[in-house]
């Protein structure tokens, strides 16, 4: 049997799962806040699991390995710095967002929680936030696809439209029939997989080579400065990777996690797990660029984000690399799915509900959001079309777009009583105007990632804002030390209702 049957076979029977889960996901989806947030019935490991899923995408599997083969343990700073921020928003963020989003007229979208917080009426502040996640999200799912169809073209000797075809088809059709579950579902089963794979790589370098020591030898005589924490790191470097924690509070699709969450007392357990997890992950992805370098010191990669394909094909049996595949794949799945189906609610809900058919059924909805699916995927396809297209140069600054236009306004909205409309309004667009001007300059200062200004300057426009003009409005204020009070009763008895 040759190298590409075991891997075809072995990852075909992990699409079948999805697909299997995808169907079944699709009885339990009856209404519109089914297919968007799972009606809010997600348990405390699914939770955790899917945030670090749509989280931590191919990048986990690709980008930081790849890093830390290339330059050391230096790159570590990054994976600390998203531990950092990940560990904040589970603890400041889940919970009051879980119980203000519900209590804010059962948002079920950012956009639509935006609208509730802050009772805007103009419907302005709705608008702008769809879409800057349509237009992000786009392109974010766009260089996901041209990721997934590489892996495919070279995993299974495809030609790069096929691969780009049919890694699009299989992810639309779990999403189309199954909504927010099917994703949840999915992600939890691709965060184990990513977790089994990060840990089986480098410990199969590390026992081959006979131990921690001769490996560490390796790495050194390869790149001297392969343990150094900090080596050449400048500190706009260190500010840079640290500051990639920044970016959570802002996330859609991670945010989304929270909102569905089946009790807000289940978030505590949940964050826990999903910590754990990421540590864990982080720690084996960065050891799988480090084992690489010293596996491969005689014979160095041409792309340095091939190490763990590299390694998984080399060290392992057809059936294993298939599995490992499968987690690569899977790890880019699971981001795709969730940026379309944030997308798919955004029209369905802040666009087509609020401006079309106010009166529309769940039916209608369920239609439309499914439509919508397909049409996103459509769009991303033609983008990522041409695998060099410089608009997939926008992906590198997706995140902080996000984390800058979306954070601020978040954690404000949360903790500050006499926030405004206008002020999250101001905050949000500082914040991402901020990061697509300060990603064009280069040298001295504008080295810094651009995160980092645009979320200091979104703040300071929301505080200019609020201050000047503090919210007046008594049934907003009212609403808000209503969810004072319920978060209160929640952590003195963390199972009432």
């Amino acid at each position: 049997m040759s190298l590409n049957q075991p891997l075809l076979i072995t990852f075909v029977a992990y699409l079948l799962l999805v697909l299997y889960l995808g169907l079944k996901a699709y009885g339990r989806t009856h209404s519109i806040g089914d297919y968007i947030l799972g009606g809010r019935k997600l348990g405390a490991a699914v939770t955790a699991l899917s945030v670090g899923a749509s989280d931590m995408s191919g990048w986990l599997l690709l980008g930081l390995p790849g890093a830390v083969y290339l330059s050391g343990l230096g790159e570590i700073w990054i994976g600390i710095g998203l531990t950092l921020g990940a560990y904040c928003n589970w603890l400041f963020v889940a919970k009051p967002l879980r119980v203000y989003s519900e209590h804010a007229n059962n948002s079920l979208t950012l956009p639509d929680y935006f609208e509730n917080r802050f009772s805007d009426r103009s419907r302005i502040l709705r608008v702008i936030s769809a879409l800057v996640i349509l237009v992000f999200f786009t392109f974010y799912t766009a260089s996901g696809l041209v990721g997934g169809a590489i892996l495919f073209e070279n995993s299974f000797g495809l030609d790069y439209s096929t691969a780009l075809l049919a890694g699009a088809f299989i992810i639309v059709a779990y999403t189309f029939f199954g909504g927010f579950l099917a994703v949840a579902w999915t992600d939890a089963i691709q965060a184990m997989l990513m977790l089994a794979a990060l840990l089986i790589a480098p410990l199969a370098v590390i026992s081959g080579s006979g131990g921690i020591e001769p490996v560490i030898t390796q790495m050194q005589e390869v790149n001297p400065q392969s343990t150094a924490l900090f080596g050449n790191l400048t500190l706009l470097g260190f500010v840079s990777l640290l500051a990639w924690g920044l970016g959570y509070m802002g996330q859609p699709h991670i945010l989304a996690r929270f909102m569905a969450a089946e009790h807000p007392g289940k978030l505590d357990s949940a964050r826990r797990l999903a910590m754990c997890w990421m540590v864990v992950v982080l720690i084996g992805s960065v050891t799988t660029g480090l084992a690489g370098m010293a596996y491969f010191a005689d014979q160095a990669l041409d792309n340095p984000e091939t190490v763990f394909i590299a390694l998984s094909q080399t060290l392992f049996n057809p059936w294993i690399a298939g599995v490992i595949t499968a987690a690569i794949l899977s790890a880019i799945m699971s981001t795709i799915d969730s940026q379309l189906l944030v997308s798919s609610s955004v029209i369905s809900e802040d666009f087509y509900r609020v401006f079309i058919r106010p009166q529309a059924s769940q039916r209608e909805l369920l239609s439309v959001s499914r439509g919508a699916v397909i049409a996103i995927a459509l769009l991303a396809l033609l983008i990522a079309s041409d695998r060099n297209s410089r608009v997939l140069d926008l992906v590198s600054y997706a995140w902080a777009g996000f984390g800058a236009a979306f954070g601020p306004v978040i954690l404000f909205s949360l903790f500050w009583r006499r926030m405004t409309a206008f002020a999250a309004m101001a905050g949000m667009v500082t914040g991402a105007l901020t990061v697509v001007v300060w990603a064009d300059l280069n040298g001295g200062l504008f080295d810094l990632y651009e995160i980092v200004p645009g979320f200091f300057f979104a703040c300071v426009t929301i505080w200019i804002a609020t201050v000047n003009k503090p919210q007046q409005d008594d049934a907003t204020l009212g609403n808000y030390d209503a969810v004072q009070s319920l978060l209160a009763q929640h952590e003195s008895n963390p199972q009432s209702p």
